[in-house]
């Protein structure tokens, strides 16, 4: 790999990072787009025990290039160099204009959500009940989950241990899967100030996933596409009960939004019904301008 094949990967894992740090895009999208997916996953694939065998038998030089090690270290400085500039600017807007942001951040998925429902084929009564189960999965842990806004190192570790296996995944974001487990703020300012035993734990939890749960998901991505896309479709559906705009506390894990009148009515504050609707749109049309644009690339190809 040469300097310019080097800058032009670094610079598709920024538009990767930038694409995982939102809710509602994905960066899996994202590498599809730009051509380096499915040489991601197979970089990914070649991280297993027969590496290391490779680093045993052969030393450190053919252990690298079994793995495809200048790709994915290339690669993964482009995501978190991305994901360092962006945590600053998204938890300033979560702190000045949060129910303008979650009503931007819910038309990015509820348009996500409409595009892998085209995904999902002919609906049918197996697709319809795992639809359900994703649905109901997601908005139960969104209400109930007694973890949700933990800071534990355990919990945090699990939580990219899961992230990463959405981020992965063309159509889910991986930001979404933070936000429903009550943590993407905090790991947007562990990033943010670099607090290193938060990123060190959660990014063992990503490297954890990636060589575990990670593969048994693109196999199911693989052979079973559209009943995963209609368990996806309905996770990101149960999205309105997590990204809900109008609530009493902005805190993870502060349980149920609330309809605008009465959160004007128990806060004294204006519920800002047309600009949250706004942003709520304007969400949604720039996936869908997203995928239109991609769409005609494709077909220029």
């Amino acid at each position: 790999m040469n300097i310019r094949e080097r800058i032009v990967l670094f610079l598709k894992g920024m538009a990767i990072g930038i694409a995982d740090s939102v809710p509602g895009v994905s960066g899996g999208t994202i590498a599809v787009i730009s051509g380096i997916y499915e040489h991601l996953l197979k970089a990914l694939r070649s991280c297993n025990p027969m590496a290391l065998k490779v680093l045993y038998q052969q030393g450190f030089k053919a252990f690298w290039r079994s793995i495809d090690g200048s790709f994915l270290l290339t690669l993964g400085m482009g995501i978190l160099g991305s994901l360092l500039l962006m945590a600053n600017t998204v938890l300033y807007l979560l702190d000045n204009h949060f129910m303008l942001v979650m009503a931007f951040f819910l038309g990015l998925v509820l348009a996500s959500c409409v595009l892998l429902y085209r995904e999902m084929g002919t609906v049918s009564l197996v697709k319809t009940l795992i639809f359900l189960a994703g649905f109901a999965l997601t908005a139960l842990t969104a209400v109930i989950n007694p973890a949700a806004g933990s800071t534990s190192l355990l919990y945090l570790f699990f939580c990219g241990a899961i992230a990463i296996c959405a981020m992965i995944l063309p159509g889910i974001s991986g930001a979404f899967i933070l936000i429903l487990l009550g943590v993407y703020e905090f790991v947007l300012d562990a990033l943010r100030s670099l607090q290193l035993d938060v990123v060190i734990v959660f990014a063992a939890g990503c490297a954890i996933g990636l060589l575990s749960f990670a593969h048994v998901l693109t196999l199911m991505f693989f052979y079973y596409r559209q009943p995963t896309y209609a368990f996806l479709v309905g996770m990101l559906a149960a999205s309105v009960v997590v990204l809900w705009p109008w609530r009493l506390s902005t805190e993870p894990g502060a349980g149920l939004g609330m309809m605008p009148w009465t959160y004007t009515e128990l806060t004294g504050h204006s519920a800002m019904v047309p600009m949250v609707l706004l942003c709520a749109v304007g969400g949604f049309a720039l996936i869908m301008l997203f995928a239109a644009t991609v769409s005609r690339l494709a077909g220029n190809k």
